[in-house]
Protein backbone atom coordinates (compact mmCIF):
# COMPACT_ATOMS: atom_id res chain seq x y z
CA UNK A 1 0.00 0.00 0.00
CA UNK A 2 1.37 3.38 -0.99
CA UNK A 3 0.16 6.99 -1.05
CA UNK A 4 1.08 8.59 -4.38
CA UNK A 5 -0.51 12.01 -3.84
CA UNK A 6 -2.42 13.87 -1.13
CA UNK A 7 -4.45 17.02 -1.83
CA UNK A 8 -5.81 19.16 1.00
CA UNK A 9 -8.13 22.13 0.76
CA UNK A 10 -9.35 24.26 3.69
CA UNK A 11 -7.99 21.62 6.06
CA UNK A 12 -6.98 22.88 9.53
CA UNK A 13 -4.24 25.50 9.12
CA UNK A 14 -2.74 23.90 6.02
CA UNK A 15 -2.55 26.05 2.90
CA UNK A 16 -4.18 24.37 -0.09
CA UNK A 17 -1.68 22.11 -1.78
CA UNK A 18 -0.95 18.69 -3.28
CA UNK A 19 2.09 16.68 -2.21
CA UNK A 20 3.67 13.60 -3.81
CA UNK A 21 5.31 11.49 -1.08
CA UNK A 22 8.19 9.07 -1.41
CA UNK A 23 7.31 5.38 -1.41
CA UNK A 24 9.75 4.96 1.47
CA UNK A 25 10.26 7.40 4.36
CA UNK A 26 8.80 10.92 4.41
CA UNK A 27 10.12 13.29 7.07
CA UNK A 28 7.73 16.15 7.86
CA UNK A 29 9.90 18.80 9.45
CA UNK A 30 9.13 22.14 11.13
CA UNK A 31 8.55 23.98 14.37
CA UNK A 32 5.71 23.03 16.69
CA UNK A 33 2.19 24.31 15.99
CA UNK A 34 2.86 24.83 12.29
CA UNK A 35 0.77 21.95 10.91
CA UNK A 36 2.98 18.84 10.77
CA UNK A 37 0.56 16.60 12.64
CA UNK A 38 -2.31 17.91 10.52
CA UNK A 39 -0.75 16.15 7.53
CA UNK A 40 -0.69 12.81 9.35
CA UNK A 41 -4.24 13.37 10.56
CA UNK A 42 -5.41 14.02 6.99
CA UNK A 43 -3.92 10.70 5.87
CA UNK A 44 -5.43 8.88 8.84
CA UNK A 45 -8.95 10.07 7.94
CA UNK A 46 -8.83 7.77 4.92
CA UNK A 47 -8.72 4.81 7.33
CA UNK A 48 -12.33 5.40 8.30
CA UNK A 49 -13.02 9.07 8.77
CA UNK A 50 -12.07 9.82 12.39
CA UNK A 51 -9.25 11.97 13.75
CA UNK A 52 -6.68 10.08 15.86
CA UNK A 53 -6.59 13.22 18.03
CA UNK A 54 -10.29 12.95 18.85
CA UNK A 55 -11.21 16.16 17.01
CA UNK A 56 -14.73 16.68 15.72
CA UNK A 57 -15.16 17.11 11.98
CA UNK A 58 -16.23 20.75 12.35
CA UNK A 59 -12.89 21.44 14.01
CA UNK A 60 -11.02 20.21 10.93
CA UNK A 61 -12.31 23.04 8.73
CA UNK A 62 -10.00 26.02 8.38
CA UNK A 63 -11.21 29.14 10.17
CA UNK A 64 -13.52 31.36 8.06
CA UNK A 65 -14.21 28.49 5.61
CA UNK A 66 -17.35 26.36 5.24
CA UNK A 67 -15.85 23.03 4.14
CA UNK A 68 -12.72 20.96 3.81
CA UNK A 69 -11.77 18.57 1.02
CA UNK A 70 -9.14 15.82 1.01
CA UNK A 71 -8.17 13.79 -2.03
CA UNK A 72 -5.74 10.90 -2.14
CA UNK A 73 -4.31 8.78 -4.95
CA UNK A 74 -2.92 5.52 -3.64
CA UNK A 75 -1.92 2.01 -4.64
CA UNK A 76 -3.91 -0.82 -3.09
CA UNK A 77 -5.02 -4.20 -4.30
CA UNK A 78 -2.34 -4.10 -7.01
CA UNK A 79 -3.89 -1.06 -8.72
CA UNK A 80 -4.01 2.69 -8.38
CA UNK A 81 -7.11 4.02 -6.67
CA UNK A 82 -8.50 7.38 -5.56
CA UNK A 83 -10.52 8.54 -2.58
CA UNK A 84 -12.08 11.84 -1.59
CA UNK A 85 -13.52 13.18 1.67
CA UNK A 86 -15.63 16.35 1.60
CA UNK A 87 -17.17 17.83 4.75
CA UNK A 88 -19.25 21.00 4.63
CA UNK A 89 -20.43 21.38 8.26
CA UNK A 90 -23.72 19.61 7.51
CA UNK A 91 -22.71 16.31 5.97
CA UNK A 92 -19.73 14.27 4.85
CA UNK A 93 -19.40 12.99 1.30
CA UNK A 94 -17.16 10.06 0.47
CA UNK A 95 -15.99 9.04 -2.98
CA UNK A 96 -14.00 5.94 -3.84
CA UNK A 97 -12.66 5.73 -7.37
CA UNK A 98 -15.14 8.42 -8.40
CA UNK A 99 -18.17 6.58 -6.97
CA UNK A 100 -20.20 8.10 -4.12
CA UNK A 101 -20.27 6.01 -0.94
CA UNK A 102 -22.68 6.39 1.95
CA UNK A 103 -20.18 5.49 4.68
CA UNK A 104 -16.52 5.99 5.57
CA UNK A 105 -16.33 2.26 6.28
CA UNK A 106 -15.83 1.65 2.56
CA UNK A 107 -12.44 3.34 2.87
CA UNK A 108 -11.27 0.83 5.47
CA UNK A 109 -11.66 -1.95 2.91
CA UNK A 110 -9.05 -0.45 0.59
CA UNK A 111 -6.73 1.67 2.74
CA UNK A 112 -5.13 1.02 6.12
CA UNK A 113 -2.54 2.71 8.30
CA UNK A 114 -1.03 2.40 11.75
CA UNK A 115 -0.46 5.58 13.73
CA UNK A 116 1.81 6.41 16.66
CA UNK A 117 1.33 9.66 18.56
CA UNK A 118 2.72 10.83 21.93
CA UNK A 119 -0.62 9.89 23.49
CA UNK A 120 0.20 6.25 22.79
CA UNK A 121 2.85 6.40 25.52
CA UNK A 122 -0.12 6.00 27.87
CA UNK A 123 -0.05 2.34 26.81
CA UNK A 124 2.73 1.88 29.33
CA UNK A 125 2.32 4.82 31.68
CA UNK A 126 -1.39 4.60 32.46
CA UNK A 127 -3.79 1.95 33.70
CA UNK A 128 -4.95 -1.43 32.33
CA UNK A 129 -7.99 0.02 30.53
CA UNK A 130 -5.67 1.85 28.08
CA UNK A 131 -3.81 -1.35 27.22
CA UNK A 132 -7.07 -3.28 26.83
CA UNK A 133 -8.40 -0.65 24.43
CA UNK A 134 -5.22 -0.84 22.35
CA UNK A 135 -5.36 -4.62 22.22
CA UNK A 136 -9.07 -4.76 21.40
CA UNK A 137 -8.80 -2.09 18.68
CA UNK A 138 -5.91 -3.97 17.05
CA UNK A 139 -7.83 -7.26 17.05
CA UNK A 140 -10.97 -5.56 15.67
CA UNK A 141 -8.96 -4.51 12.60
CA UNK A 142 -8.32 -8.18 11.88
CA UNK A 143 -11.52 -9.88 13.01
CA UNK A 144 -14.92 -8.24 12.53
CA UNK A 145 -16.51 -10.88 14.76
CA UNK A 146 -14.40 -9.73 17.72
CA UNK A 147 -16.18 -6.36 17.95
CA UNK A 148 -19.47 -8.22 18.27
CA UNK A 149 -18.05 -10.36 21.09
CA UNK A 150 -16.93 -7.24 22.97
CA UNK A 151 -20.35 -5.65 22.58
CA UNK A 152 -22.10 -8.81 23.74
CA UNK A 153 -19.80 -9.18 26.74
CA UNK A 154 -20.31 -5.54 27.73
CA UNK A 155 -24.10 -5.93 27.70
CA UNK A 156 -23.92 -9.01 29.94
CA UNK A 157 -21.55 -7.25 32.38
CA UNK A 158 -23.98 -4.34 32.69
CA UNK A 159 -26.81 -6.77 33.47
CA UNK A 160 -24.72 -8.75 35.97
CA UNK A 161 -23.62 -5.58 37.75
CA UNK A 162 -27.21 -4.37 37.94
CA UNK A 163 -28.20 -7.71 39.49
CA UNK A 164 -25.35 -7.46 42.02
CA UNK A 165 -26.70 -4.11 43.18
CA UNK A 166 -30.19 -5.57 43.46
CA UNK A 167 -28.87 -8.55 45.44
CA UNK A 168 -27.51 -6.13 48.03
CA UNK A 169 -31.14 -5.17 48.68
CA UNK A 170 -32.77 -8.57 48.06
CA UNK A 171 -30.66 -11.62 48.99
CA UNK A 172 -33.11 -14.04 47.31
CA UNK A 173 -31.85 -12.88 43.91
CA UNK A 174 -28.51 -14.64 44.49
CA UNK A 175 -29.88 -17.81 42.95
CA UNK A 176 -30.23 -16.13 39.54
CA UNK A 177 -26.63 -14.96 39.32
CA UNK A 178 -25.40 -18.24 37.78
CA UNK A 179 -27.36 -17.43 34.60
CA UNK A 180 -25.18 -14.40 33.90
CA UNK A 181 -22.03 -16.23 35.03
CA UNK A 182 -22.65 -18.94 32.43
CA UNK A 183 -23.23 -16.40 29.67
CA UNK A 184 -20.16 -14.37 30.63
CA UNK A 185 -18.02 -17.50 30.73
CA UNK A 186 -18.97 -18.51 27.19
CA UNK A 187 -18.44 -15.07 25.61
CA UNK A 188 -15.51 -14.12 27.84
CA UNK A 189 -13.61 -17.30 26.97
CA UNK A 190 -13.82 -16.43 23.29
CA UNK A 191 -12.48 -12.92 23.97
CA UNK A 192 -9.59 -14.22 26.06
CA UNK A 193 -8.70 -16.84 23.45
CA UNK A 194 -8.63 -14.18 20.71
CA UNK A 195 -6.44 -11.95 22.88
CA UNK A 196 -4.03 -14.76 23.66
CA UNK A 197 -3.61 -15.54 19.97
CA UNK A 198 -3.05 -11.90 19.00
CA UNK A 199 -0.60 -11.32 21.87
CA UNK A 200 1.37 -14.43 20.84
CA UNK A 201 1.76 -13.12 17.29
CA UNK A 202 2.42 -9.53 18.41
CA UNK A 203 5.07 -10.66 20.90
CA UNK A 204 7.03 -12.55 18.23
CA UNK A 205 7.02 -9.61 15.83
CA UNK A 206 7.50 -6.86 18.44
CA UNK A 207 10.57 -8.64 19.85
CA UNK A 208 12.23 -8.48 16.43
CA UNK A 209 11.40 -4.80 15.95
CA UNK A 210 12.58 -3.96 19.46
CA UNK A 211 15.91 -5.70 18.95
CA UNK A 212 16.39 -3.56 15.85
CA UNK A 213 15.38 -0.31 17.54
CA UNK A 214 17.59 -0.98 20.59
CA UNK A 215 20.58 -2.19 18.58
CA UNK A 216 20.09 -5.72 19.94
CA UNK A 217 20.63 -4.46 23.50
CA UNK A 218 17.11 -5.05 24.83
CA UNK A 219 14.52 -7.80 24.72
CA UNK A 220 10.84 -6.94 24.82
CA UNK A 221 8.24 -9.26 26.29
CA UNK A 222 4.45 -8.88 26.35
CA UNK A 223 2.42 -11.05 28.71
CA UNK A 224 -1.32 -11.20 29.25
CA UNK A 225 -2.30 -10.96 32.91
CA UNK A 226 -5.59 -12.84 33.09
CA UNK A 227 -7.70 -12.35 36.23
CA UNK A 228 -9.23 -15.80 35.71
CA UNK A 229 -5.73 -17.37 35.77
CA UNK A 230 -6.16 -18.69 32.23
CA UNK A 231 -2.96 -19.41 30.32
CA UNK A 232 -1.99 -18.91 26.71
CA UNK A 233 -2.04 -22.60 25.79
CA UNK A 234 -5.39 -23.34 27.44
CA UNK A 235 -8.20 -24.57 25.24
CA UNK A 236 -11.32 -22.43 25.02
CA UNK A 237 -13.15 -25.01 27.17
CA UNK A 238 -10.54 -24.75 29.93
CA UNK A 239 -10.66 -20.95 29.77
CA UNK A 240 -14.45 -21.07 30.08
CA UNK A 241 -14.25 -23.29 33.16
CA UNK A 242 -11.60 -21.07 34.76
CA UNK A 243 -13.76 -18.02 34.14
CA UNK A 244 -16.78 -19.70 35.69
CA UNK A 245 -14.74 -20.66 38.76
CA UNK A 246 -13.34 -17.14 39.00
CA UNK A 247 -16.83 -15.61 38.95
CA UNK A 248 -17.88 -18.03 41.69
CA UNK A 249 -14.81 -17.32 43.83
CA UNK A 250 -15.27 -13.54 43.58
CA UNK A 251 -18.99 -13.49 44.40
CA UNK A 252 -18.54 -12.44 48.02
CA UNK A 253 -16.48 -9.42 46.97
CA UNK A 254 -18.84 -8.65 44.08
CA UNK A 255 -21.87 -8.65 46.40
CA UNK A 256 -20.29 -5.89 48.47
CA UNK A 257 -18.94 -3.77 45.61
CA UNK A 258 -21.83 -4.24 43.17
CA UNK A 259 -19.25 -4.77 40.44
CA UNK A 260 -17.85 -7.81 38.60
CA UNK A 261 -14.22 -7.92 39.74
CA UNK A 262 -12.79 -10.58 37.38
CA UNK A 263 -13.02 -11.26 33.67
CA UNK A 264 -11.67 -9.90 30.38
CA UNK A 265 -12.80 -6.39 31.34
CA UNK A 266 -10.25 -6.48 34.19
CA UNK A 267 -7.31 -8.16 32.43
CA UNK A 268 -4.05 -6.38 31.64
CA UNK A 269 -0.84 -6.54 29.60
CA UNK A 270 2.53 -6.74 31.35
CA UNK A 271 5.17 -5.11 29.14
CA UNK A 272 8.75 -5.93 30.12
CA UNK A 273 12.19 -4.89 28.87
CA UNK A 274 14.98 -7.33 29.72
CA UNK A 275 12.61 -9.00 32.18
CA UNK A 276 11.84 -5.77 34.09
CA UNK A 277 8.57 -3.82 34.12
CA UNK A 278 8.73 -1.06 31.50
CA UNK A 279 6.06 0.87 33.36
CA UNK A 280 7.89 0.96 36.69
CA UNK A 281 11.52 1.05 35.64
CA UNK A 282 11.75 1.94 31.93
CA UNK A 283 13.22 5.26 30.85
CA UNK A 284 11.25 7.59 28.59
CA UNK A 285 13.25 6.37 25.60
CA UNK A 286 12.74 2.72 26.52
CA UNK A 287 9.02 3.18 27.00
CA UNK A 288 8.74 4.98 23.68
CA UNK A 289 10.73 2.22 21.98
CA UNK A 290 8.49 -0.47 23.46
CA UNK A 291 5.30 1.21 22.26
CA UNK A 292 6.86 1.77 18.83
CA UNK A 293 7.74 -1.91 18.61
CA UNK A 294 4.15 -2.82 19.43
CA UNK A 295 2.77 -0.40 16.82
CA UNK A 296 5.19 -1.68 14.17
CA UNK A 297 4.14 -5.20 15.09
CA UNK A 298 0.51 -4.14 14.64
CA UNK A 299 1.42 -3.08 11.09
CA UNK A 300 3.21 -6.36 10.44
CA UNK A 301 0.22 -8.42 11.59
CA UNK A 302 -2.11 -6.39 9.35
CA UNK A 303 0.22 -7.19 6.46
CA UNK A 304 0.14 -10.91 7.25
CA UNK A 305 -3.65 -10.86 7.26
CA UNK A 306 -4.31 -8.66 4.23
CA UNK A 307 -1.14 -9.26 2.20
CA UNK A 308 -1.00 -5.46 1.95
CA UNK A 309 1.44 -3.37 3.97
CA UNK A 310 -0.32 -0.52 5.82
CA UNK A 311 1.10 3.00 5.77
CA UNK A 312 2.93 3.90 9.00
CA UNK A 313 2.30 7.33 10.55
CA UNK A 314 4.72 8.40 13.30
CA UNK A 315 3.99 11.67 15.09
CA UNK A 316 6.78 13.21 17.19
CA UNK A 317 8.35 9.81 17.58
CA UNK A 318 12.03 10.73 17.42
CA UNK A 319 12.25 12.88 20.54
CA UNK A 320 13.83 11.13 23.53
CA UNK A 321 15.35 8.46 21.27
CA UNK A 322 19.11 8.24 20.84
CA UNK A 323 20.72 8.45 17.40
CA UNK A 324 20.84 4.70 16.78
CA UNK A 325 17.13 4.29 17.55
CA UNK A 326 16.30 7.27 15.32
CA UNK A 327 18.41 5.77 12.55
CA UNK A 328 16.46 2.50 12.70
CA UNK A 329 13.11 4.26 12.25
CA UNK A 330 14.35 6.56 9.49
CA UNK A 331 16.39 4.09 7.48
CA UNK A 332 15.73 0.48 8.46
CA UNK A 333 11.95 0.01 8.53
CA UNK A 334 11.92 -1.68 5.14
CA UNK A 335 9.05 -2.30 2.70
CA UNK A 336 6.69 0.16 4.42
CA UNK A 337 5.80 3.70 3.40
CA UNK A 338 6.47 5.83 6.48
CA UNK A 339 5.49 9.40 7.40
CA UNK A 340 7.30 10.81 10.44
CA UNK A 341 7.11 14.29 11.97
CA UNK A 342 9.99 15.94 13.79
CA UNK A 343 11.27 19.31 14.99
CA UNK A 344 15.03 18.78 15.18
CA UNK A 345 16.92 19.73 12.01
CA UNK A 346 19.41 16.94 12.65
CA UNK A 347 16.63 14.36 12.23
CA UNK A 348 15.94 15.23 8.61
CA UNK A 349 19.66 15.11 7.89
CA UNK A 350 19.79 11.47 9.08
CA UNK A 351 17.43 10.34 6.31
CA UNK A 352 19.29 8.44 3.60
CA UNK A 353 16.45 7.60 1.19
CA UNK A 354 13.11 9.38 0.99
CA UNK A 355 11.73 12.90 0.99
CA UNK A 356 11.67 15.81 3.42
CA UNK A 357 8.68 18.15 3.62
CA UNK A 358 9.05 21.46 5.43
CA UNK A 359 5.96 22.87 7.15
CA UNK A 360 5.96 26.54 8.08
CA UNK A 361 2.78 28.30 9.17
CA UNK A 362 0.68 25.75 7.31
CA UNK A 363 2.62 25.93 4.06
CA UNK A 364 4.10 22.60 2.95
CA UNK A 365 7.14 22.59 0.68
CA UNK A 366 9.43 19.81 -0.48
Amino acid sequence: MKVNALHFENYRNLKDNTIAPSERVNVIYGENANGKTNLLEALWLFCGGHSFRGAKENELIRFDRDFFRLKMNFESGEREQSAEILFDKNKKCIKLNGVDKNSSSYLTEVFSAVVFSPEHLSLIKQGPNVRRRFLDAAICQQRIRYASLLSQYSRIIVQRNALLKDIYKNKDLKETLFIWDDSLSVVGAQIIKERFEYIRQMRESAKIFHKGISGDKEELDIICQCTAKAEENDSIEIIRDKLKNAFLASRHEDYHTGYTSVGPHRDDLDIKINGISARRFGSQGQQRSAVLSMKLSEAELLYRKNNERPVILLDDVLSELDNSRQDFLLNKVEDYQVFVTCCEESNKEQLRKGKVFYVNNGEVTE
